[in-house]
């Protein structure tokens, strides 16, 4: 039975990736913060499942800032396979909080490729990069080839992170690559990000829970797929002979608008009716022209995104739309 060992198990990426790798076999082990809340939502349907949590399925307190019990952790599970996921990944917060946020992705980053080194054998390894490297690349779309070129702090750790990946990867031989992935998004989606915020909004208004919607600037666009894909092609990279780093990505450009039309269509609400500008919610820069090149990932992996934007948009807030329906107190409490 393969070990895997996953950072950030707790995230949308890390459920989905957890019961990918369940279905295949492995042993699954990740790391969990000791601030975390008690509260695991995303795992709690494997965590209360007594046939797997305690028997395939692992969890360890550890932080990337302690390496003294991370890399106990590291020695205790011995993992074939190592998914980091773990970080500060929302690109609005990075700028009110850019040290954390560097410490948390970058550094963090170099300390467990610096733990990944000294163990005998070394796990193969795989680092969530971020289409946000990029900044406003002038070639679009972009690839593997794109020279990184980021605008905000969140980016820069990336970069940084991605750049460490590659000298681990040629200067001490380490199966380490790096997952390119452009914006990918579920029902799993923390709250705060504005994929899940606008589906939310479409269900409760749907509901009578809510009157309007407030955003920022609606024509940004970014290149959207479904977090089940993206998995996919994590587990893949790493049952390849060699080691490469991969942009993931579905080659298509949609709009914040686009997500507000889709979600509202889905309830049967006229988007006009309910949507409001708000200065408060624009960044200080915003990235350009994001959308992504996954040719290298079809051909060596054989991989493809499979689900459409409207499916994804659709998917979110028809669950939500269920969620609030049962528990529509939580919607006034978050209000």
């Amino acid at each position: 039975m393969r070990r895997a060992l996953i950072t950030g198990i707790t995230g949308q990426d890390g459920s989905y990736l957890t019961e990918l790798l369940l279905d295949k076999g492995y042993q699954v082990h990740g790391i969990v913060r000791r601030t975390s809340t008690l509260g695991r939502s995303r795992l709690d349907h494997l965590y209360h499942d007594t046939t797997i949590y305690g028997q395939r399925l692992f969890l360890h307190y550890a932080e990337l800032d302690d390496p003294t019990t991370f890399r106990r952790v590291l020695i205790k599970v011995a993992p074939d396979e190592i998914y980091h996921l773990a970080g500060q990944s929302h690109v609005g917060l990075s700028f009110e909080i850019p040290e954390s946020t560097c410490d948390m992705t970058a550094m963090g980053t170099l300390r467990l490729l610096e733990m990944i080194r000294d163990l005998k054998p070394m796990p193969r390894f795989f680092h969530a990069s971020s289409s946000e490297i990029f900044g406003t690349p002038t070639i679009v779309p972009q690839d593997e080839q794109t020279p990184c070129a980021p605008i905000n702090p969140y980016g820069c750790a990336k970069a940084f992170a991605t750049h460490m990946v590659g000298v681990y990867r040629r200067t001490f031989d380490l199966f380490a690559c790096n997952g390119i992935m452009f914006n990918h998004e579920s029902p799993r989606r923390g709250e705060n990000f504005v994929t899940r915020k606008i589906c939310r909004a479409a269900a409760s208004i749907k509901l009578g829970l809510q009157n309007d919607l407030f955003l920022g600037d609606t024509t940004a666009q970014r290149d959207w797929g479904h977090a089940r894909d993206y998995v996919r092609a994590m587990w893949l990279m790493l049952q390849q002979e060699k080691p490469e780093d991969f942009v993931l990505a579905t080659g298509q450009l949609h709009s914040v608008q686009d997500v507000v039309e889709q979600a509202f269509a889905t309830v049967g609400l006229d988007w006009r009716q309910y949507l409001k500008k708000d200065s408060r919610f624009l960044r200080p820069i915003e990235p350009q022209r994001l959308v992504g090149n996954a040719s290298k990932a079809k051909c060596v992996l054989n991989w493809t995104h499979e689900v459409t934007f409207a499916e994804l948009i659709t998917e979110m807030t028809e669950r939500e739309l269920s969620f609030l329906a049962k528990n529509p107190r939580s919607e006034a409490q978050a209000a």
